[in-house]
Parts: structure tokens; C-alpha cells; sequence
């Protein structure tokens, strides 16, 4: 009888992928990005019309400004997922970052002005000391607001962001310019990137942040304090038992997406030459919320896609609400159509009722057959 269970075959198990499979996945990915950076590069030299959503050809000023502004939202938007979705840092107060970095290099830029330097060593001394007036301002806010946990650390994070709103609109001088914005002193600024001429030149530069954004973000997921950040949005405890101080880790996730922001308001304030009081708001914090989730809070490039969705609508929207279709509608269509946040509302509701994985995660669902939780999906898609 022994004899026989000994001899018994053992249970099959499941077959796992193939070491050259899993090895090889990783190189066809970062092939499939490098070509779809090339082709994205290439957009600038092309004639490509979609009607409906671009306003142009893709060589056009208008059409290049409009996507260069969607990459550097979607780049705001990919930092402001990696601390979301990676240390479960609900955060009303990144917009506070964006704008240090557009505020910061504008008045830096003034400062500096002056100086008996070279243009391009004034721009270059600007970026460098905005970057460390980001790095000191988000190491001050996340060492206190890290203090608490849950909805106090939203709330102390608002409360720095509507601190900082105030002192923007509130100082009317030469520093912020007040209500009226900020707007650009080009006098030091390399003359690639002035004025509608070099559209493309700006369009390659927001271009070339999210590249830059997106690459540091996975290096600090694939690191060790990013496995850290991730287990401590699991179980905070178990990361304390084994040894692991989880503070010191989402603090260097906050520092490192606060940064990634300020970058991100870098390139803004360069493209639109200038900066405004309303990318210092709550509100644009909650858009970048709002975008996160509608890409899919589960996937690295769901971010990207949602910001690029998100204010691809926003522009066409606000041009179909004033369009002479909408002005014929009767009264009880007319009035909520005419309102582009009433619509992009209403998509959001519908996002988040029929497609728990955002946009990103409709592919996902398709080959699974049902309805996959984000960290399911984006375990999937790393594995």
C-alpha cells in the first residue's frame, strides 16, 4: 500500500512561462516605447488631420501647443499617480508643486536677469534653483503632513495648497503678479523656445519631460523603497514588524513626485509663457484626481492616457458647448451640454460605474472576460 502512494505521480502542476518568454517581454516593451516615442517625435513633421479632436494638422501651432500641454498634464498627472496609486498618499495639494515650478522659474528668471551672465547660463542656474526650492518645499510639506495619515493628510495638504494659492493671488507686485498671472521674461531664455515659430521645439520639450517623468517614475516602483511604499499601502503594520520605517519611505515618494511636478510646471510656464493663479488651486489638484482615476489607477500608463484624453475633451468640449448645434437644442439639453463640466462629470460617473480599471484597463478586461481590480491588472501587466 505505501509502495503504491510512493509510486502515485504527483499532481500536475500549472506550467510557468518560459524563462526566454519572461525575459523577452520586458525588451519588446521598451522596443514598443522607444518606437512610440519616435513616432510621437515625428507628429511635428507630419500633415495628420483628425477632425473632431485636433484642431489642425498636426504641424500647426495651435494642434502642437495643445498636445504639448496635454503631455506635461499627463506628466503632472503620472507623478501625482505614483504617490496615489503607489503609496496610497491621497494628496489635495500636488497642484501646490506644478505651480512652484512655473512660479518658481518665472521669478527666478527675474531675479537673475540683471546678472552680467550669458542667456543660457541664467536659464540654466534658474532651473537648477527652482529644483532645489522644490526639493526643500516638498521635503518641509511631507515631513508634517506625513505626521498624520489618511483624510488629515489630505487635509493638511490642502491646507498648504490654499495657503499657497493665497500668497500668489494676494501679492500683486513683480513677484506673482496677482490675479493676473505671471507672465514670462524671455530675456534669458534660449530663443528655441520663444515665441509661436518654435512651436515645435516646445512640443518636443513636453516631449522630452514626460519621457523623463515616466522613466524615473518606474525606476522608483521597480526600486526597493517602491516594493516598501507598495507593501506599506497594504498592510502598514506588517512593514513595521519586519524592521521597515515607512515614514522614511513615503516621505522620499512624496519629495520625488513633488519634484516631478515642479518639473512638469517648469516646462508649463515655458510653453504658455507665463503662469496663472489656477494651476495653485484645490480644484486642479481634484483634476488630476479625477484624471488619474479615469485613466486607471492600476496602470503606469494609465495616467498618461487619461491626461491626454482629459484635456483633449476639455478643449473640444468647450468649443462644441459654444457651437451653433448646441444653441439650437431645446431649453433641457441646451443648458447642460453647454456646460463642458457637466459632460466630463458625466463621463467620469459613467468611467467609474462600468470601467473599474479606467481606460487603461479595458484591454485588460477584454482578454480576461471580467471585471479585473486595478492592482490585479497592473501585478498582470509587471509579472
Amino acid at each position: 500500500m505505501n509502495q503504491q502512494l510512493t509510486d502515485a505521480p504527483a499532481p500536475a502542476r500549472p506550467s510557468a512561462p518560459a524563462p526566454e518568454a519572461s525575459g523577452r517581454r520586458p525588451l519588446v516593451l521598451a522596443i514598443g516605447g522607444v518606437a512610440l516615442v519616435a513616432a510621437l517625435a515625428t507628429l511635428p513633421l507630419l500633415a495628420i488631420e483628425i477632425p473632431g479632436v485636433l484642431p489642425g494638422p498636426t504641424y500647426t501651432p495651435g494642434t502642437l501647443q495643445l498636445l504639448a500641454y496635454a503631455m506635461l498634464i499627463a506628466a503632472l498627472a503620472l507623478s501625482y499617480r505614483m504617490m496615489f496609486g503607489l503609496a496610497g498618499l491621497l494628496s489635495f495639494g500636488h497642484a501646490l508643486f506644478f505651480a512652484a515650478g512655473a512660479y518658481g522659474l518665472g521669478m527666478t528668471l527675474n531675479v537673475f536677469a540683471p546678472a552680467e551672465w550669458s542667456s543660457g547660463l541664467v536659464f540654466a542656474v534658474s532651473i537648477g534653483v527652482t529644483l532645489v526650492l522644490g526639493i526643500v518645499l516638498a521635503a518641509t510639506v511631507g515631513a508634517l503632513a506625513l505626521r498624520v495619515t489618511g483624510i488629515s493628510f489630505a487635509m493638511v495638504t490642502l491646507a498648504f495648497a490654499q495657503a499657497g494659492s493665497v500668497l500668489i493671488r494676494r501679492n500683486p507686485g513683480s513677484a506673482t503678479g496677482g490675479d493676473e498671472g505671471l507672465s514670462l521674461d524671455i530675456t534669458n531664455v534660449p530663443e528655441g523656445l520663444v515665441g509661436v515659430v518654435n512651436t515645435r521645439n516646445l512640443y518636443w520639450m513636453a516631449l522630452a519631460v514626460l519621457v523623463f517623468v515616466y522613466l524615473v517614475v518606474l525606476w522608483v516602483e521597480r526600486s526597493r523603497a517602491g516594493h516598501v511604499a507598495e507593501a506599506a499601502r497594504e498592510n502598514e503594520l506588517r512593514v513595521r514588524v519586519i524592521g521597515i520605517r515607512p515614514y522614511s519611505v513615503k516621505l522620499l515618494i512624496f519629495i520625488v513626485a513633488s519634484v516631478l511636478a515642479a518639473v512638469a510646471g517648469m516646462g508649463y510656464l515655458l510653453l504658455q509663457s507665463g503662469a496663472s493663479p489656477r494651476i495653485a488651486t484645490a480644484d486642479f489638484t481634484l483634476t488630476l484626481l479625477v484624471i488619474v482615476v479615469l485613466g486607471g489607477v492600476g496602470y503606469r500608463w494609465g495616467a498618461i492616457v487619461g491626461g491626454i484624453v482629459y484635456t483633449l475633451l476639455d478643449q473640444r468640449l468647450t468649443a462644441l458647448a459654444g457651437s451653433d448645434f448646441i444653441a439650437g437644442l431645446p431649453a433641457v439639453l441646451r443648458v447642460p451640454l453647454s456646460e463642458p463640466l457637466f459632460i466630463l462629470g458625466t463621463l467620469f460617473i459613467l468611467v467609474v460605474l462600468f470601467l473599474p480599471g479606467g481606460i487603461a484597463g479595458i484591454p485588460q478586461r477584454i482578454r480576461s472576460g471580467r471585471k479585473q481590480h486595478p492592482v490585479e491588472a497592473e501585478e498582470a501587466t509587471d509579472a
